[in-house]
């Protein structure tokens, strides 16, 4: 399930399980590669949990949780990041980590 949020709807989350949230610009070329790449991460794990944020619109998010750039994935497991992929990455690093989490 992928799902866009906002800084409120992410304090709202009820943050059990695994989960993914990835950081985003829409102006940023590898967010928007990324994107298609998660799509089919989704198809295949569709009751993995991953929530996108737009960068730019979510300024005191990004700095609580210590995001300088973008794309970012926070890998996470009950409320609790557990890794961290910087920049575009390919499918099988990212199944990987996934798997790793759950």
């Amino acid at each position: 399930m992928i799902q866009e949020i906002n800084t409120e709807e992410y304090d709202g989350l009820e943050k059990t399980g695994p989960m993914m949230v990835e950081f985003y610009s829409k102006k940023c070329g590898p967010c928007k590669m990324l994107a298609f790449v998660l799509r089919d991460i989704d198809k295949l794990k569709p009751d993995f949990k991953i929530y996108t944020i737009d960068f730019d619109e979510n300024q005191e998010l990004k700095e609580r949780l210590g995001v300088t750039g973008f794309p970012t994935m926070l890998l996470m497991k009950d409320g609790q990041e557990t890794g961290r992929l910087k920049g575009l990455k390919q499918k099988p690093a990212i199944i990987k980590a996934i798997e790793e989490l759950v």
